[in-house]
């Protein structure tokens, strides 16, 4: 009990530290604007938790989630925007647009049940594409490649929300969705998930259907998907275009869920920290930083020789990629993903036994794999689902 107490105020402290961001910024002029990075942290923290219940949970690898974030913007889009014959409020159009991500959810899952590891994964990549490519070209209905706009700001009761009320809406679904998750896991249905994850022949064997509890773990994560697209949406008052929705936001999820722990709900929270907020604070504050410097003009040696071309070439390089950090991310995410997968595949903060349970004097060997089909407990996982 002790130990549990000790946890709740650590996590209580937590939350009031990055519920006070806002506060600090306004009456300690640190010149650092974090809070509106910290609020893409919150939507995507979202959006890996959802990944995180096919993936880390269930094992199954998913290469579009980027395109359920899109739908999700687009239905909210339609839903609210002021130039469509009907508009549901902020709160009726989210209910609206998860419902219309688990459908989405639903319609993927059905027919990609049989398909397994890597051809899942190309599936769920070629539906991204696909969706961006639809919306593309239902421009009649989704404005094309101009996105719909302008939308409404958040509300609650009544009252829009702008700066750091957004902040903290967004804070508060964050952390909803993570005891969501949280529970989840705790509960049959998330223990079924693991089940099916170490060993699907096992599960069927007590009782488990994977069809159902896949369908249902394609839904869950389709829906905060959705989520954190109507949110992101709502906060930029547009939709953004199709082409905003590409594979990049996918790998940037599945970033987050590897880097924090597979698996782990703590983790993937902690993972949208480190990897949102190095590419949203760290590489920026970087760019901001070294682009101050102007390259030095041409030498004389460089014009007497006729070099003038190779110095403009060499400057115009340094000043994009050299004197930009923010053109580092993917080589950022890559370097991130390999240092994991090499000191510590679990991840930073791995999920309960899938470091102790890992084979004597070869632990955590598993990688990726290990930590998506490998990583847990079986055995346990079994126990707890006997009746």
């Amino acid at each position: 009990m002790a130990v549990s107490s000790k946890r709740i105020t650590i996590n209580l402290l937590l939350i009031a530290a990055v519920a006070s961001i806002p506060i600090i910024e306004k009456f300690v002029p640190l010149g650092l604007h974090i809070s509106d990075p910290m609020t893409d942290v919150f939507v995507y923290a979202i959006l890996g938790l959802g990944l995180n219940i096919l993936t880390g949970f269930t094992g199954l690898l998913n290469l579009g989630v980027a395109a359920f974030a899109a739908i999700g913007a687009y239905v909210f889009a339609i839903s609210t925007c002021e130039i469509y014959p009907f508009q549901l409020g902020f709160w009726s159009a989210l209910g609206l647009t998860m419902a219309a991500g688990a459908l989405a959810g639903f319609a993927l899952g059905a027919p990609t049940l049989r398909v397994r590891g890597d051809y899942l994964a190309i599936v769920t990549l070629g539906f991204g594409e696909i969706v961006k490519d639809v919306l593309v070209n239902m421009d009649s209905i989704t404005k094309g490649t101009q996105g719909i706009n302008p939308l409404p700001p958040p509300t609650l009761f009544g009252h829009e929300l702008s700066g750091s009320g957004q902040y903290w809406l967004f804070m508060v679904f964050a952390l909803v969705v993570a005891i969501g998750a949280r529970s989840l896991e705790r509960s049959r249905i998330g223990r079924g998930w693991i089940s099916i994850r170490e060993d699907e022949l096992a599960s069927r064997a007590m009782g488990i259907r994977p069809d159902h509890a896949k369908m249902l773990a394609f839904a869950t994560c389709a829906a905060l998907a959705a989520l954190a697209g109507a949110l992101t949406a709502s906060r930029l008052s547009s939709s953004g275009e199709p082409g905003n929705y590409d594979f990049q936001i996918s790998i940037l999820a599945l970033c987050i869920v590897i880097v924090g722990g597979i698996g782990s709900v703590r983790g993937v929270l902690l993972g949208a920290l480190v990897m949102v907020g190095m590419n949203s604070i760290v590489l920026v504050k970087l760019t901001e930083l070294m682009g101050g410097s102007d390259a030095a003009p041409p030498s004389a040696l460089a014009e007497a020789h006729g070099l003038q071309w190779a110095f403009l070439f060499v400057k115009t390089w340094a000043q994009n990629v050299l004197i930009s950090p923010t053109n580092w991310k993917f080589l950022v995410f890559g370097l991130a993903l390999v240092l994991m997968m090499i000191f510590r595949p679990e991840g930073i903060l791995p999920a309960r036994g899938a470091k102790e349970d890992a084979p004597d004097g070869d632990e955590g060997t598993g990688g990726m794999a290990g930590g998506v089909t490998g990583g847990g407990a079986s055995s346990v996982a079994a126990k707890e689902l006997r009746p």
